[in-house]
This record gives structure tokens, sequence and C-alpha cells, in this order.
């Protein structure tokens, strides 16, 4: 900076590339005022710079995050060229500030500056809907640079983001992909969309195709996992990890896997081996800890991170409240809920007034539950109800859960589970006529009960049971086996409670069809594929019925083993004959 204005005083001046120098100097250092210095200096005394430094001064703006600044000098340029042209935009696409990139977009078209590659990948970053896109694809396809890797990892990205997979797999099918780039961009659209199969599929075609994974496809394949819930594919994606064991993206990433799989003790091992951790990996554990039932360490874990010195996220709080609803804490939560603003400067949200509500609801309190529900800063959205629909069932207040399941349905009239939920709750209370209504309904809008379906892991194979399974190659000798374990339970105490026939939340309610529930099948299945001492791990699509809850538990108990069930709401761990979930779910 001395040399420079030593410089200005003989009337000296550079040429481009020593400035440019000089400038990457100063973002290395986050010096503004020396990077605003050398801005004056090239144009002092008459000095007219060329566009290549122009472009690299605008540049240094953008990444000061000072877009006034790189507008007004980019305003005043003579002539723009193609680089000064998609800094812009992707300054402004970065900045979330789409129409202001697209309005630039269609400013440098007019004046007759073709796009390249790299705009068109800063542009599509800006799209927010389908027309939008459509149209730049068509551009780039008379410019011939739809099979630049850069325009095809951003086309998948972008089709990914708005949820048209089909198009994004057509982009990703239309010519042999030769990148890594690229298939990392399929790989995470499909794992972000929940299309977790297909996302494994890919990854076992790249590595056929003898590409190596890097950090980026790792993290999305364990996404895939996640969905999936496959322990044992998780764990073989954990050994490519270890390649990059310092990635803390990655590490979250296989935090976040082992939690939702219901490990705990993996979660916990690579917890503790983290070199670094942020607000993601801690916040990632204790809600795992919450969820798996273990709401004791997760609350520990919690007063460990504020010692850290980590500040706690909107998301770290849900996993604390969701940790004290668990456990009947109502004190506590409610502690933490009136003072997450003035300790933490976090507003609750829906789902920490949720989490409020499902703990008020459990311990009883369900007038002051419906009290916060309309003291809500917030609309109560369908979740909300939902959850005060559960806690009136629980505690048989027939009034409120009638009116809870008809603000779920003005919100979501597709929604199965809640007729059939305010169908049994009618039965109960001998309303027949609203039975008939309710069915009525259901009928004239097409609306069907979702089937229940369990999953289980053996030998790197998922093997999936529905109610009353005939498919399953196995399914006689699994019937078998499952009506002689009914009967031995049965010479312990056990009574099939048929009351969750008419009262099962979503769908398997038919007598015949108690014994035969999917988790019953995968239980059983279970016991017969896996060695004594593997835990027997099982993902299911719906609610667990309190029935197939209490025979998991005497299963677990008289079988020595332990059965983790994973359901849309919470982890079921089952051991010598109790439920992680105390019974509350």
């Amino acid at each position: 900076m001395n040399a420079m204005a030593a410089m200005e005083r003989h009337g000296i001046y550079a040429d481009s590339i020593t400035y440019s120098e000089l400038i990457k100097c100063c973002l290395a250092r986050n010096a503004v005022e020396q990077g605003k210095l050398v801005h004056k200096h090239v144009f002092s005394n008459g000095y007219q710079p060329k566009t290549f430094l122009i472009n690299i001064l605008i540049s240094m703006y953008v990444k000061f995050k000072l877009l006034d600044e790189a507008q007004a000098l980019f305003d005043q340029m003579p002539e723009r060229n193609v680089v000064s042209w998609t800094t812009m935009i992707s300054a402004y696409a970065n900045a979330k500030l789409s129409d202001k990139a697209l309005e630039f977009f269609v400013l440098m078209l007019r004046e007759g500056v073709l796009p390249n590659m790299f705009t068109f990948s800063s542009v599509l970053r800006a799209c927010n809907g389908l027309f939008n896109v459509r149209q730049l694809h068509c551009g780039m396809i008379k410019l011939g640079l739809e099979s630049d890797v850069f325009v095809r990892s951003a086309l998948i990205d972008v089709y990914s983001k708005l949820d048209e997979l089909k198009d994004a797999i057509c982009v990703f099918n239309e010519m042999e992909t030769k990148d890594l780039v690229v298939w990392n961009s399929i790989i995470g659209g499909l794992a972000q969309n929940n299309d977790a199969d297909e996302a494994l599929d890919q990854f076992k075609r790249m590595k056929r195709a003898g590409f190596t994974a890097d950090q980026a496809t790792l993290t999305s394949v364990l996404r895939a996992c996640t969905g999936l819930a496959l322990l044992e594919v998780g764990r073989q994606v954990h050994v490519h990890v270890l390649k990059f064991d310092v990635d803390l993206i990655l590490n979250n990433a296989l935090l976040d896997m082992y939690c939702k799989s219901g490990s705990l003790e993996d979660a916990k091992s690579v917890f503790e081996r983290m070199v670094h951790k942020d607000v993601i990996s801690w916040s990632t554990m204790i809600a795992g800890l919450a969820q798996n039932g273990f709401s004791q360490d997760a609350l520990k874990l919690f007063d460990l991170m504020k010692a850290s010195g980590i500040k706690p996220n909107y998301i770290t709080i849900l996993g604390v409240l969701f940790a004290c609803s668990h456990a009947g804490l109502v004190d506590d939560g409610l502690y933490y809920f009136r003072s997450m603003k003035r300790l933490y400067g976090i507003d609750p949200g829906r789902e920490h007034y949720g989490c409020i509500i499902d703990l008020l609801g459990r311990a009883g309190k369900v007038d002051e539950a419906v009290r916060l529900v309309q003291e809500m800063e917030c609309e109560p959205d369908a979740v909300t109800w939902r959850t005060l629909l559960g806690a009136s069932r629980v505690h048989h207040n027939v009034d409120l859960a009638i009116y809870a399941a008809k603000q779920v349905l003005k919100l979501d009239p597709e929604d199965a589970g809640t007729y059939v939920l305010l169908s049994n709750i009618y039965a109960n209370s001998q309303r027949w006529e609203d039975v008939s209504e309710i069915r009525r309904q259901m009928r004239e809008k097409g609306i069907t009960k979702e089937p229940g379906c369990s999953w289980i892991e053996v030998n790197k194979q998922i093997h999936a049971f529905i109610v009353g399974d005939t498919a399953h190659p196995k399914i006689n000798e699994i019937n078998r086996r499952l009506n002689r374990l009914i009967h031995k339970l049965m010479g312990i105490g056990y009574v099939p409670d048929t009351n969750f026939v008419l009262q099962d939340l979503e769908g398997e309610q038919r007598d015949d069809s108690l014994w035969y529930h999917s988790e019953k099948l995968a239980i059983v299945f279970g016991l017969m594929s896996l060695s004594s001492g593997s835990v027997i791990r099982i993902r299911k699509n719906l609610r667990i019925c309190g029935d197939c809850h209490t025979f998991a538990k005497l299963v677990a108990k008289m079988e020595c083993r332990v059965i983790v069930i994973r359901d849309p709401i919470r982890y079921h761990h089952f051991q010598n004959g109790v439920c992680s979930c105390g019974d509350y779910w």
C-alpha cells in the first residue's frame, strides 16, 4: 500500500495484474478500507483502468458484501463483458436477491452479451419457479452449453430443489457423466427429496463407473441411509468417512445417521471422537438422545454444551423441549420455553409451542395446553392441533378431541389418520350417525387409510411387511412362529388388546388383522433371521398401536432381545419388558 501511494505521487501506474495481486492481498486480510484505496488509486489523475481490472474490483466489493458499491462501479463501466455481468448476477443470486439477478440477466441479453456456463450456473440459483428454469434450459441448449459440467450440475440442483426429480434425472441421463460434480448433484438431489433408494442406486452406479466418493458424495449417501434407517449400509459408508475424519459437515451427517437409526452407542462414539464440534453437532446429539427416549442424558449434554461456550440455536432448544416433554419435566420445560428469548435471543416457533403443548398434555394439564394454543403468536398449524388431539384422546376429553380433529381437517383435509381417529372417537361415544357421516366424507373425497408397513434390514437386504402380508417368501413360517409366540405370551398373561382394533390411529383395524400387524411380522422375522445378540431394528410408516407396543415389550423380555422400532413420531427402545418412551407416545 505504501509503494502504491508512492507511485501515485510520481504519477506512475502498474499493470492490471499487479493491482489484481494487491486486491487479492486486501481480500485475504479482509482489508476493506485498503481495497477502497486501491479503487481510488486506479481511477486517479484521469487514469482509465482496463475492463479486466474493473471486474476484479467489482468482485472485491462482492466478496466484501458491499453490493451497492459493486453496482455503482458496474454502472460506471464504459464497456461490460460477460465476466462483469456474471459477477453481478452471481452476487445477487448468492444474496438471495433473485429478482435482481434475473433482471440483470435480461439486461445482459439486451446489451447483446452472450452468457457462458458460469452465467447460467449463477442465474439458475436465482430461479424459484419452473417456468424460468425451463426458459433458461432452452437457452443453454441453443448455445450448446447443456453438456457443460457446471451447467448440468446447476440444472440438476435447481430441478431437484423444485421437486422436479424426473427433469433432474432426465438431464443426468442425457449423456455419459465424466465428472464427479454431476454425480454429486444427482445423488444429493435424490437424497434431499427423500428418494433414498434411487440415491443409493446412483451411488452404486457411480462406484461402478470408477469414481471415488468425496465428502459431498458421502454426506448425501449418509442422508439417504438416514431416510431409510439403513444402519448396516451407513456403517459401510462410515469406513469411507474415516478418510476425511476431520471434516465437520461429514461427521455431523454421520452423527445424524446413527441417531436416526436408533444406534445411540455408535452416535456417542462418533460425537466423543469429534475434534471439532459446532452447534449442529451438539444439537444433533441432544435431539437424538431426546428422540430415542434418553431425556436426562440430553439435558446433561445441553449443560455441557453451554459450559463449552457454544450458543444454542433454534434446533437446540427444540431438542431440549422434546427431552423435557418425553421425561414429563413440566417445570423445566416451561422454564426453558419462557426464557429462550431472554437467555438466547430465540423467538419461540410452532415447533417449540408444539413440544410444550405435548408436555402439558402428557401431564394431564389439557386446559393449560388449550390456553397455550390460544396464546400462540403464530397461527396453529395441523401439527399443533394433532398434538392437542393426541393429548385430549389420551385423557378422554371427547369434546376437545372432536374440536381439535375438526381443526386438523380444516388445515389438512386429506389427512386419513385424523378421519379414522375422529370416526373412532364418535364410535366410542356411541354417535353412530356421526361415524356414518365421517365414512361418507372419506368415500366422497376418495380418502383411504394408508396400510401399515414395517421394514427390517437383514444381511444388507431390506424386507418389507404390510398388515396381513402374504407376499414374503417366508410368510408361512413367519405366521407359524408368530402364532406360537402369541400363545406362549398368553401363557404369561398377554391378552391381545382388541381396543386398538377400533382405536388404532391410522389403519390396521380389523379384528382378524390384529395378530398380523406389520411390526409383529417384522419382529418375528428378526427373531428368525438375526443372531441372538443382535438388535432387532424396525422402521414403520405409521405410529405403533398399543397392542403391538405391549407385544414388543413382552417379546423383548421373554426372548432377552433389544428391539428398536422407529415410527414417524419417535423411537421405541424395548428391553427387559420396558420401553424408552415410558408408554406415552
